[in-house]
């Protein structure tokens, strides 16, 4: 079992990838920032609920999505915004600014603004981010079967939205 010291240690390496899949579900580099210190902030403080053995990255990815889910409720209740992108935009490392230079390639970034957001989690997890379909499926708290169907109209829909053909 890994002492607490080197699942902070993980939980710090895997910042930049928290954050470009809470870019895919926010669609703002400052929500997201706000999103992924929130996350990580729930992780560190429920460190005794993490089951050994299990995907830490699987873990911090549903913590990661239930703070948006309850940021985006809570906007809805209050109207509130998070506050300007330029206060978040220089979090992360070199390698993850790179990643995120190339996720915000225009088109197909906007063509996954477009998409609905469980497509647009379930396109982030796998294709972006490289989770097995079971790994997605976990993450997102979903049978591996709406994983895979969310992940085929999202993909189908993205083709549509930049005139490729299948």
């Amino acid at each position: 079992m890994p002492s607490a010291d080197q699942i902070r240690s993980d939980i710090a390496a895997l910042v930049p990838r928290l954050r470009r899949f809470a870019r895919a579900l926010t669609g703002q580099v400052a929500d997201a920032d706000d999103v992924v210190q929130t996350a990580v902030e729930r992780a560190l403080m429920r460190l005794d609920q993490f089951e050994p053995g299990t995907r830490l990255e699987a873990w911090l990815y549903s913590i990661v999505r239930n703070a948006w889910i309850d940021e985006a409720r809570s906007r809805q209740r209050r109207a509130k915004v998070f506050a300007p992108a330029e206060l978040g935009e220089q979090v992360g490392d070199d390698a993850a600014a790179t990643a995120h230079a190339r996720l915000e390639a225009g088109e197909v970034w906007a063509a996954m603004r477009r998409l609905p957001e469980e497509q647009r989690e379930a396109v982030a997890l796998v294709c972006v981010e490289g989770f097995a379909y079971r790994e997605a499926a976990d993450a997102l708290g979903v049978p591996i079967g709406t994983l895979t169907s969310r992940l085929a109209r999202g993909r189908e829909a993205l083709q549509r939205m930049l005139g490729e053909t299948t």
